[in-house]
C-alpha cells in the first residue's frame, strides 16, 4: 500500500475557544469536538446522553397499527412468529420483541404460556429475507400474525404470500427501500428509512426499529404512574443492553441518537445479571465489574455472535439470550466462542491463500493493478467472505470480491474503499450489454455487497469490473488519507488528555477514535523489537510509543529500520492515546499508526 497522506482535520478556532472556556476542557478535546461539529451549547449533553436523548417511538411510521395488531393478538391469544436474520442485529432484534410482547402478554394473563415464536434462517441452507416455505407453515401451526425484524423491507413476494394465506404481515427493518417498488403491500411497515416516515433517525439499525416497536407496545400497558416508573427506570435500560450491541455491530453511524443508545446500553451492560449476556463477556475475557468498551463490543463480543450465523446456527444466540439457566448459559457461550475458534481459522487459512493469489497480481516492483480486486477459492467459506474482503481492503486499499463455490454457483461478498461506489459497479456489471445479466441475486450499498452467480459468468464479471474500475476508480483513490483530529505536543500527553478522550466515547461509524499528531518527540532509548514484527519507542517524558504488526501489512520492525533512530532521534507520530494497565509494563502510551523522522 502506498504512504499515508496526512491530513489535519479543519476546525474553527473560535469554535473550539468557546468549547474550551464552555468545558474547561484541554484544547486538543475542542478541537476534535470542533472538528466533529459539537457545539458548545450541546457540548455537555454529547458527553452525558440521558433516556431523554431517544426519540419516541411515535414518531415512526406504522407503529401505531402494529401496536393495536398485537394487542388484539395478546387479547385473543393468537400465534405470534417473529421472522429474524442471522446476525447480530437480526437475532437480538427477535430477543427484545418475543420479550416485550411476552412481558405485554403477562400483564393480561399472568398464568399464560408464552404464543411468540421465532425463526432464525439457517445462512447457507435459506438465505437472507423471508421465504414463502417458512410462511406456509406459519399458516400450517395456526399463526396469525408475523412480524420480520431486520428483514423484509423488499419482500414483495412474501408479503403478497402471506396475505394469500390469511397472516397478518408487520415488517420492521432498516434497510432502505427498493427506490421503484416502494414498500411491502401488509399491515404495516416500521422502517425509519421509508417515504413519508418523519422519524429524525434516518440509520437506526434493525435491533433498533425492532426496541421502538417494543418500547411503543410496552409504554400502552404501562398505565399507571409505578408501571411508567418501572419502564423508563429498569426495562428501557435493561432493553438498551442488546440495543447497544446491535448498534456498534452493525457499524450504523454512532451519532445523534445511535450514539446516546451506545452509551446507555454499554453502562447498563457492567455486571450483568442475565445468564447468557454475563456468560458471553466472560468467554469473550471482558471485565464484568465495569462497562464494555465499544471496541470490546465489536471485537470481542460481537464477533462470537456472529460466529453462530456464519458457521453454524444462529438459533442458538437467541436460546443465549432467552435462557435463565445458568449452565445452559454456560454451555451456550462456550459453543458460541468454540464457533469463533472455527471461524478465525478458517480465516487465517483463506487469508494465507489471498496471500499467494495477490502475488500473482502484483508487477515485477510490487504494485497492485488499479482496479478491483477479485479473488475466489472453492473452499473459501461463505460465512467468512465478508470478514475476508474487509481485510484485503485493508491490506492492498483496493475494492474486493471475495468469492466461493458450490456446485455451478459463485457466491461472493465485496467492501471497498471511499470514494468508489461498489454496489454501482457491480448493477454496471450486471446490465453490461457486453456482459449482462451476470448475477442471480445482488444487493447492498456504496461499501459492501453481497451477490451470487453462475461460476460461468465469472470471466464477465471480471471484464467488467476491470472496465468501469478504469473510468471510476481514479489514482487519488488509492492513495489513503490519514485524517488527524488534533496536533498537539509531547506535554499535552497527561492522564487528564486521556479522561477527556474517554468521555468522546463510544466510538464507531462516524464517531472513531481521535487521531492524534504529535511533531518532535524525542526517543529517550533505543527501539526495541518485540517478537520480530512490534516496536517499542521509548520517549522523553516516560511515555512509550508501541507500533503493532498485523499479520499481511509491513512490520513495524522492517518500517522504522530505514529511519536508523537513536536515543535523541526527534520523529512525527500519529497515534491514539492508550492507558496500558499492565502493573509492571504499563502507563501511557502512544499506539502507533503512522511515524516519520520529525519534519522540523
Amino acid at each position: 500500500m502506498s504512504p499515508a497522506v496526512w491530513s489535519l482535520r479543519e476546525s474553527d478556532p473560535s469554535h473550539a475557544a468557546n468549547l474550551v472556556a464552555s468545558l474547561g476542557c484541554p484544547p486538543a478535546i475542542a478541537q476534535i469536538l470542533a472538528g466533529r461539529l459539537i457545539q458548545p451549547e450541546s457540548a455537555e449533553a454529547y458527553l452525558t446522553p440521558s433516556l431523554a436523548d431517544l426519540h419516541s417511538p411515535q414518531l415512526l411510521l406504522g407503529i401505531p397499527t402494529a401496536v393495536a395488531r398485537i394487542q388484539q393478538a395478546i387479547q385473543l391469544g393468537e400465534k405470534i412468529l417473529i421472522y429474524g436474520d442471522y446476525d447480530v442485529d437480526g437475532t437480538t432484534a427477535i430477543v427484545l420483541l418475543k420479550t416485550a410482547i411476552d412481558l405485554a402478554a403477562r400483564s393480561v394473563a399472568p398464568e399464560a404460556p408464552s404464543r411468540v415464536s421465532w425463526h432464525v434462517p439457517h445462512r447457507l441452507r435459506e438465505g437472507y429475507g423471508m421465504q414463502n416455505e417458512r410462511l406456509a407453515e406459519a399458516a400450517t401451526d395456526d399463526i396469525h400474525l408475523v412480524i420480520s425484524v431486520d428483514t423484509g423491507i423488499r419482500a414483495f413476494e412474501q408479503a403478497t404470500e402471506a396475505r394469500a394465506l390469511g397472516l397478518d404481515l408487520i415488517v420492521t427493518d432498516h434497510h432502505l427501500p427498493d427506490g421503484t417498488s416502494g414498500i411491502p403491500d401488509c399491515l404495516a411497515v416500521i422502517n425509519p428509512a421509508q417515504p413519508g416516515c418523519p422519524y429524525p433517525n434516518k440509520e437506526l439499525c434493525g435491533a433498533a426499529v425492532a426496541f421502538k416497536l417494543a418500547h411503543a407496545l410496552l409504554s400502552a400497558y404501562a398505565i399507571s404512574p409505578a408501571q411508567r416508573d418501572r419502564l423508563e427506570r429498569a426495562l428501557i435500560p435493561s432493553f438498551l443492553k442488546l440495543v447497544a450491541i446491535a448498534t456498534i455491530a452493525d457499524s450504523v453511524p454512532l451519532v445523534g441518537e445511535n450514539r446516546a443508545i451506545a452509551w446507555l446500553g454499554l453502562r447498563a451492560l457492567a455486571n450483568p445479571i442475565q445468564p447468557g449476556l454475563r456468560s458471553l463477556m466472560q468467554v469473550a475475557k471482558i471485565p464484568l465489574d465495569r462497562p464494555p468498551t465499544a471496541t470490546e463490543v465489536g471485537f470481542r463480543i460481537a464477533p462470537r455472535i456472529n460466529a453462530a450465523g456464519r458457521m453454524d446456527v444462529a438459533s442458538d444466540v437467541v436460546d443465549l439470550f432467552l435462557t435463565r439457566d445458568p449452565d445452559l448459559a454456560s454451555d451456550l457461550a462456550q459453543k458460541l466462542d468454540d464457533l469463533n475458534s472455527d471461524r478465525r481459522a478458517e480465516e487465517a487459512a483463506a487469508l494465507d491463500a489471498i496471500e499467494l493469489q495477490l502475488l500473482t497480481l502484483r508487477n515485477p516492483s510490487g504494485e497492485l493493478p488499479a482496479q478491483t480486486i477479485v479473488l475466489d477459492h472453492p473452499e473459501w467459506h461463505r460465512g467468512v467472505l465478508g470478514i475476508l474482503g474487509s481485510r484485503v481492503v485493508e491490506r492492498t486499499n483496493r475494492p474486493t470480491l471475495i468469492l466461493t463455490s458450490e456446485g455451478d454457483t459463485a457466491h461472493g461478498s465485496g467492501r471497498s474503499i471511499p470514494g468508489f461506489h461498489l454496489l454501482n459497479a457491480i448493477t454496471f456489471a450486471h446490465e453490461s450489454p457486453l456482459h449482462g445479466p451476470i448475477f442471480t441475486r445482488f444487493g447492498g450499498h456504496a461499501h459492501a455487497v453481497g451477490f451470487s452467480l453462475p461460476i460461468a459468468k465469472l470471466p464477465n464479471l471480471r471484464e467488467a469490473l476491470h472496465a468501469y474500475s478504469a473510468a471510476n476508480l481514479h489514482p487519488a483513490l488509492l492513495v489513503p488519507t490519514l485524517e488527524i483530529d488534533a496536533e498537539l505536543t509531547a506535554a499535552d500527553l497527561t492522564r487528564d488528555l486521556l479522561h477527556w478522550l474517554d468521555r468522546l466515547a463510544p466510538f464507531g461509524h462516524s464517531n472513531p477514535e481521535p487521531v492524534l499528531l504529535a511533531r518532535g518527540l524525542t526517543l529517550a532509548a533505543p527501539p526495541r523489537i518485540i517478537k520480530d514484527r512490534h516496536i517499542k519507542l521509548p520517549l522523553a517524558g516516560g511515555v512509550n510509543a508501541m507500533g503493532w504488526s498485523r499479520t499481511g501489512h509491513t512490520a513495524w520492525s522492517e518500517r522504522i529500520q530505514p529511519m536508523d533512530l537513536n536515543p535523541g532521534s526527534k520523529i512525527d507520530a500519529v497515534f491514539r492515546f492508550r492507558l496500558n494497565p499492565h502493573p509492571q509494563y504499563g502507563g501511557l502510551e502512544l499506539e502507533l499508526i503512522d511515524v516519520a523522522l520529525a519534519s522540523t
